[in-house]
């Protein structure tokens, strides 16, 4: 079986394998999402990749933040929210993204100052380590006014991998599988990842439908015989987003390729106690 990443065969039952560790949105369980200082901190523990999300400003420069629209506790600024689509770069910059602690993670360190990366600086990572990135293009079909088309959006990706020369160290991933069409058009060696949630659905249909070679679904869908079948199909299964030892557990015995974790430090520990790392 081809694998589409550089990750380890799966055994049968879930043991032996080897689980990749992707750091969601860096390491927000210990410092601020999608900023710098949780990428820095993902990386020094040893991640196979950053997760991050990407959003337009108004003069066309990609960002990464998980939501459209600015607000706290993950932004503060000159107002209570604003539309990142309808802010350029320099006035995105007037917010500060490290200055409040989520109060969802209690673990998590303020870093105030932070301001929100742009792709291209976040790529300027790449040389701290052969980590992957893994980014989401961040696409709403019931509001398209928040970023470009998708069409866009994947030649503006696009650009700034092959500026950065990471062809071959980043996956797409989106729950708008017109973003990643649109990417296997433009660049077909780029991999790609459907992101899913919602009802109980074929995983080998999911990957089907977004042309993607990896599925990444909602962890409470993964199930041992939805996995063997994507793996008979040769897909890869990177569920999100899972921070519980005991979730960790059920999906290492699932057979799972990878897991994207908010503490991806304390999986890493526990993946090293568990013999699978």
């Amino acid at each position: 079986m081809k694998r589409l990443l550089v990750w380890s065969m799966i055994a049968c039952g879930g043991f032996g394998q080897t689980i990749q560790v992707h750091g969601h949105r860096g390491a927000r369980a210990m410092r601020p999402e999608n900023t710098l200082p949780a990428f820095e901190y993902a990386i020094a523990q040893g991640v196979d990749a950053l997760e991050l999300d990407m959003a337009v400003t108004k003069d066309n420069v990609i960002v990464v933040s998980h939501d459209p629209v600015l607000e706290a506790p993950v932004c503060t600024g000159p107002r209570e929210k604003a539309v990142i689509h309808e802010l350029t770069l320099a006035e995105v910059r007037e917010w500060d993204c490290g200055a409040k602690q989520n109060p969802s993670f209690p673990k998590q360190q303020a870093v105030p100052g932070t301001k929100m990366p742009t792709l291209e600086e976040v790529f300027a990572l790449a040389p701290k380590g052969k980590f992957l990135f893994n980014i989401e293009t961040k696409s709403f079909v019931d509001k398209p006014e928040l970023t470009p088309p998708p069409e866009e959006f994947a030649r503006m990706v696009l650009a700034a991998i092959r500026k950065h020369r990471l062809e071959a160290r980043v996956v797409l991933q989106s729950f708008d599988f017109r973003t990643l069409i649109a990417m296997k058009k433009l660049a077909p060696q780029i991999k790609l990842s459907a992101l899913y949630e919602g009802p109980a659905k074929d995983f080998v249909a999911i990957g089907k439908e977004a042309g993607a070679g990896i599925v990444s679904p909602a962890a409470k869908l993964v199930t041992a015989e939805q996995v063997k079948a994507a793996h008979a199909a040769g897909l890869e299964v990177l569920p999100w987003t899972v921070n519980t030892p005991e979730e960790w557990e059920r999906l290492v015995n699932a057979g799972v390729d990878g897991i994207i974790s908010d503490d991806p430090a304390a999986l890493i520990a526990w993946l090293k106690a568990k013999g699978k790392r």
